[in-house]
């Protein structure tokens, strides 16, 4: 009796968060600490980690900022030996770092033909490449702990491809399919006790995808958000306070059989046939 009071314990756990300084990760970094963990705000702004840092000290949580660029491999390696160096271990890696740029993505203005091949690298370096190698790095000290808990952050555009959006929905499916390998290969190769999973967040009004669902000129939404929410039978966009039971469940033993797995979290968008 009363194990399930304490489900969601990480007293000893250290947790990564890429991505931390973004609206969703932010949210997810705040969360851990709350439940005890010791957690790495990862981020390039040093400005919004350490105000997400001294969030999670005025509430009594035990938190660092730790920059990174996780489109480059010397930095991540540089974060990982920090995040060592301050808690000596790493249990929990919420790889949350990613976005779009509105010239990877079709419009009126930019066909499909003339997509720059900058934007489209850095939309597949940053979402895609970036993930893997953060689970390169940090993975590796969950391989040597044999014991860890990952998880990545996929999307819907990973499921079904979303009209414009074409290097981001493309660099997520590659989430989904590379958390899928990774979850086979660390328990073959390292330990059983080390999982792999990943959520797949609906849509979510973020500054990263703005740019998408609000006129700037009338800051009303777009027709094309007024059609995601006609395609969620939630009939709204998600709030980042969304993520939390879904990402704490996965990261605690009670989901300890759980592997390799890429969890919906879009207001029922992937089971909406729109008719």
């Amino acid at each position: 009796m009363g194990r399930l009071k304490n489900v969601y314990d990480f007293s000893g756990r250290a947790a990564a968060v890429t991505g931390g300084t973004g609206m969703l990760c932010s949210v997810l970094a705040c969360a851990l600490a709350e439940c005890g963990a010791k957690v790495a705000v990862l981020g390039r702004n040093m400005e919004k980690a350490g105000r997400i840092v001294a969030e999670i000290r005025s509430q009594g949580g035990h938190a660092i900022p730790v920059r990174v660029d996780v489109t480059e491999r010397s930095s991540i390696e540089a974060a990982g030996q920090q995040v060592m160096d301050a808690f000596g271990r790493v249990d929990i890696l919420i790889n949350g770092a990613g976005g779009a740029r509105p010239d990877a993505t079709t419009s009126n203005e930019l066909s499909f033909f003339d997509l720059p091949q900058d934007a489209l690298r850095y939309v597949f370096d940053l979402n895609c490449l970036g993930t893997i190698m953060c689970c390169q790095v940090f993975g590796r000290h969950m391989g040597n702990q044999g014991s860890g808990s990952i998880v990545n952050i996929s999307s819907m555009g990973g499921f079904r491809p979303l009209t414009r959006s074409i290097a981001y929905s493309a660099a997520k499916a590659g989430v989904s399919n590379f958390t899928r390998w990774l979850a086979v290969h660390m328990s073959q190769e390292y330990s059983p006790k080390i999982r792999v999973n990943a959520i797949a967040p609906g849509f979510f009004l973020t500054e990263q995808n703005r740019f998408f669902l609000i006129d700037e000129a009338t800051n009303e939404f777009t027709e094309r958000a007024k059609r995601i929410i006609a395609h969620t039978p939630m009939g709204r966009f998600g709030e980042p306070e969304d993520l939390i039971g879904a990402v704490l469940w996965l990261v605690s033993d009670e989901a300890r059989f759980v592997h390799g797995a890429v969890i919906p979290i879009d207001g029922g968008f992937s089971a909406f046939g729109g008719v």
